[in-house]
């Protein structure tokens, strides 16, 4: 079963991946970014995954804690050396809804995957999330949001929401175009990549690239994009995720937000 985040992987990388010890759908690879070694990572699907609902590219238990392996594995790694680049590679459908997965704890994987990926860029490693696929609810929250940028693919598939868009319709009791009339008027409830951009929460859109298959010259302006982003990540003076509050795109649609995470701030004396 391909997916956009195998293809990339292997366009990026040009080599086999390894698996994650333990699943069967974390895939990671390392090759040379600017003349450095950079780790990629990726979940991919696959149909004879053990847990049924992890079978189309889900972050679900093994994934979770697959992700949060390969993360500890590459800073511990380089602990007391170099910190390498780590570029998440993202299409993942959704976390993994299942009785097993609520009995087993996957709120523990999913999160010990972004406590991994938060760890690894708050200890210097510039962490780069390249979205190439779907970027979908808590599976996007563990594979790829805590990176320190966001890139994404200009393409009809990349898709990044909570909540799919036919799920979104039957929590609303509303009809997909309704939904879709919500989303034109409301940029956090669309799903058009160009309104999401609206948030300021991407550092970049990669536009003109073949995303289902990537030639020579989309490989070569992708990387180019990773190497911008990662000494943009080094040249900041911070590691947090500031720089997604303080856009001009940011600062435009989101100023309510802004304004209340000030108010918290001041009265919790957060900072």
């Amino acid at each position: 079963m391909t997916s956009r985040g195998h293809i990339w992987l292997r366009a990026l990388t040009d080599q086999a991946p390894q698996i994650v010890s333990g699943t069967s759908t974390v895939l990671y690879a390392d090759a040379v970014l600017n003349e450095e070694t950079a780790r990629f990572i990726t979940v991919v699907p696959d149909a004879e995954n053990r847990f049924p609902r992890a079978r189309n590219g889900e972050v679900g238990l093994d994934e979770g804690w697959g992700l949060a392996a390969i993360l500890r594995d590459t800073m511990r790694a380089d602990q007391g050396g170099a910190r390498r680049p780590i570029v998440a590679l993202v299409d993942v459908t959704s976390q993994a809804y299942g009785r097993r997965e609520e009995m087993l704890g996957i709120h523990l994987a999913c999160a010990a995957a972004a406590d991994a990926y938060a760890a690894a860029r708050l200890g210097g490693h510039p962490v780069i999330a390249l979205l190439v696929g779907k970027a979908m609810s808590g599976a996007f929250l563990a594979h790829g949001y805590q990176a320190n940028r966001l890139l994404a693919l200009d393409d009809p598939a990349v898709l990044i929401h909570a909540m799919g868009r036919e799920a979104a319709a039957r929590v609303t009791r509303r009809c997909l175009q309704e939904i879709d009339e919500l989303g034109a008027r409301i940029p956090p409830m669309s799903y058009v990549l160009k309104d999401y951009a609206k948030l300021g929460l991407l550092s970049g859109v990669i536009a003109g690239v073949a995303a289902d298959d990537p030639g020579a010259d989309d490989v070569a302006r992708v990387k180019q994009e990773l190497v911008a982003a990662i000494m943009d990540v080094r040249a900041s003076t911070t590691r947090d995720l500031g720089c997604r509050l303080t856009s001009p795109e940011a600062r435009d649609m989101r100023a309510a937000s802004i304004a209340v995470r000030q108010k918290i701030s001041e009265q919790w004396d957060m900072r």
